[in-house]
């Protein structure tokens, strides 16, 4: 490991309840874990959820990241009565144009109130902006999550909701990398495989995470694109030279959740491939100590690379800008409205 830098264990990891237990705290402990993830599973209150993050990052002794899903509409682990309920993220996209308003400050204002409520609670991190774009065969799983079925709208769209997370102090993740929107099958469940030529994917869904290739981390898909691999992105070095030489990103590559079903073989396995591929940490999300120690013991420690990559991470996560929440959330609703 290179002087002056930190190296943490490849992998970001879940934890099972609303409390840690023993066992899970000792494992953080000598596992050392670069950041966790927290589900609705994780989830009761604010003030359960300020606790939560303060065992965690007292386990691994720093202010570690921890991240979650808030995208808002059908993936959303902070609910109502406690949290703020948001419609899909298509949803809303559809009704601001509708109304001929400005639909990229619609999704800044959401993104800057979820940000807040974050914060609030001890997350500093979010699994968004998703820059997939939609088409008439995405999946259900997937489709009303993504933000447009264009290039410019999902471009435009993905940078004002990075942009309300960075100035809200939640370090932003891109998502799938590089393109899950023509994915007709649920990753969850089995491994989808894309058709569409090379021309076509660097022109669209390529174009539009090179257009977000500055943030910080971005997560894989768990898709074969046939025109140039029969791994999926995750585990394919072929498509990572890709993400990394002509989408150009160059900040944090995380998987996606490698305990899903488009992946084959053991957990073990699976991490080994992805960091083998060229990722910098490996996701494991369902909280099973066991399979996490399976994970842990596969993974080891970051690159130098990674390690450099995980420090510019923690760098850009900052202080919030000082708002008036209610102010801006008045605004949001104005643009929702005709």
């Amino acid at each position: 490991m290179s002087q002056g830098l930190i190296s943490h264990g490849a992998f970001t990891l879940g934890c099972s309840g609303t409390e840690l237990t023993q066992a899970e705290a000792r494992f953080f402990r000598e596992a050392d874990p670069w950041g966790f993830i927290l589900f609705a599973r994780n989830v009761e209150t604010p003030q359960q959820l300020q606790r939560l993050t303060a065992e965690l990052r007292e386990a691994v002794g720093r202010d570690a990241i921890i991240t979650v899903d808030q995208e808002g509409g059908r993936v959303q682990r902070l609910t109502a009565p406690q949290w703020r309920q948001w419609l899909p993220p298509l949803d809303q996209s559809a009704q601001v144009a509708e109304n001929g308003k400005d639909a990229a400050r619609a999704m800044y204002l959401r993104y800057r109130i979820i940000a807040a409520e974050l914060r609030a609670s001890g997350l500093d991190s979010n699994c968004a902006p998703m820059v997939d774009i939609a088409t008439a065969q995405t999946h259900p799983f997937l489709r009303n999550r993504c933000y447009g079925e264009n290039l410019q709208t999902v471009v435009a769209l993905a940078q004002a909701a990075a942009a309300g997370l960075s100035d809200g102090g939640v370090v932003p993740v891109a998502k799938h990398m590089p393109g899950h929107g023509r994915a007709t099958v649920d990753s969850h469940k089995a491994l989808p495989r894309v058709t569409e030529t090379a021309q076509v994917l660097r022109r669209e869904d390529f174009a539009a995470f090179a257009a977000v290739g500055d943030l910080p981390m971005a997560m894989t898909a768990h898709i074969v694109f046939e025109a140039f691999d029969e791994a999926p992105a995750t585990t394919s070095p072929v498509m990572q030279k890709i993400i990394r030489d002509e989408i150009g990103f160059g900040g944090l590559l995380m998987t996606d959740d490698i305990s899903m079903q488009a992946l084959s073989g053991t957990v073990a396995a699976r991490a080994r491939a992805s960091l083998d591929a060229g990722c910098d940490v490996v996701l494991h999300c369902n909280g099973d100590l066991a399979e996490m120690t399976d994970v842990a013991a596969a993974s080891g420690l970051m690159t130098d690379k990674a390690a450099l990559r995980a420090t510019n991470v923690v760098e850009s996560r900052r202080t919030p800008d000082e708002v008036d929440i209610a102010a801006l959330e008045a605004e949001f609703n104005a643009l929702l409205t005709s």
